[in-house]
């Protein structure tokens, strides 16, 4: 095992000269680089804790160890100290597995209608108040960038920034429990619409991806930019504003095309745009990197079909299903509520596994 941790005494050093910079007052004078210490330093803090521990822990064992081998009344507390060691062991080994670069970040959530008609659009409504709520549980500040409202109130898309207040450590950031949403989400029930009673099936898509930080991160000649405006317009296509305050970008070298209406200014609607356009390229980049790397990547579902579930919610039964990771509860009320913390939960379990698995190999 010992030789399992030779990996250790780099990030030790990294987390020492990282502190140094932090008592520097130059490097808050930049936010951006500010940002990625701290973030980095939370990081390796939980490296250190553990480290720490587990040499402590196997310090105890080996005192307990010799002065036993002296005065025999020490042998009692071996085997509590071995079972303390062996437990800072597994917990050292499983924070130095490597984790999702990406965790810490705030992420921008879109959600769209699929099959289903205006059952599907009602559906999207319900998991953005899903998102909303879960959000407020966790302190998070929602945002809504663009919205494509229905007559019936529901929503054809819609795109929301969510954003953790202060400086997370990995393991609690947006990105490490929202980047598994990502997906078809089926739903079963009576529709607003259906007249007999009948129970039916639609389903609404969610892509989640993690948020640029720093305009430079990602490199957008706005000569592939191609800017058109227009009049922006509500449900059945009334007019909101008399102005041509609506803006569609085309990344024309990607085909990924991004509009933006809520705001009255032209202006602010393109810095919305520009902001999910930013986040839908690098995470295009980061796709086409990780596929390179592995065939057997799973990416996100990028279509909206019944066929490609991720979750299934069950109405009647009130039942949430995940298919991913086999959990299944009865609870779905509470979990619409917002309570969606032990859904994702068996996904972060489910993934760490592979990981360790992975890892291991």
């Amino acid at each position: 095992m010992a030789e399992a941790f030779a990996a250790v005494q780099p990030l030790l050093d990294e987390y020492t000269d990282i502190e140094r910079q932090l008592a520097d007052p130059a490097v808050h004078a930049d936010a951006g680089r500010s940002r990625t210490l701290g973030r980095r330093f939370a990081e390796l803090g939980r490296v250190v804790a553990a480290h720490r521990a587990w040499a402590t822990a196997h310090d105890d064992l080996e005192a307990a160890q010799e002065m036993a081998e002296a005065d025999p009344d020490f042998a009692d507390e071996i085997p509590a100290l071995q079972e303390a060691a062996d437990e800072a062991t597994e917990e050292l080994r499983r924070i130095l597995i490597p984790r999702d670069p990406d965790d810490a970040r705030d992420v921008i959530v879109e959600i769209k209608s699929g099959e289903g008609g205006e059952e599907s659009a009602l559906f999207a409504g319900d998991l953005l108040k899903m998102y909303l709520k879960f959000a407020e549980i966790k302190g998070w500040k929602a945002e809504i960038l663009e919205a494509s409202e229905t007559d019936m109130g529901g929503y054809k898309d819609i795109s929301v920034a969510m954003k953790y207040k202060g400086n997370p450590e990995p393991e609690d950031g947006v990105w490490a429990h929202l980047k598994y949403e990502g997906g078809v989400h089926r739903v079963q029930r009576v529709p607003a619409t259906e007249s007999q009673g009948r129970i039916h099936t639609s389903a609404a898509g969610v892509l989640v991806y993690p948020e640029v930080e720093e305009v430079n991160e990602v490199e957008i000649d706005m000569n592939d930019v191609r800017v058109d405006v227009y009049r922006s317009s509500g449900p059945g296509g009334q007019s909101v504003n008399t102005t041509d305050s609506a803006v569609r970008l085309t990344h024309e070298p990607t085909g990924i095309v991004v509009s933006c209406q809520n705001e009255k200014s032209q202006l602010q609607n393109k810095e919305s745009a520009m902001r999910i356009l930013r986040a839908r390229l690098l995470a295009a980049q980061r796709e086409a990197a990780m596929a390179e790397a592995s065939d057997l990547r799973k990416s996100q579902v990028r279509t909206v079909d019944r066929s490609e579930r991720i979750r299934t919610y069950n109405y009647p039964e009130n039942r949430i299903a995940d298919h991913r990771t086999g959990y299944k509860a009865y609870n779905l009320d509470h979990v619409l509520a917002g309570e969606l913390g032990p859904v994702i939960q068996s996904a972060i379990d489910a993934d760490e596994e592979a990981r360790l698995a992975a890892h291991e190999d």
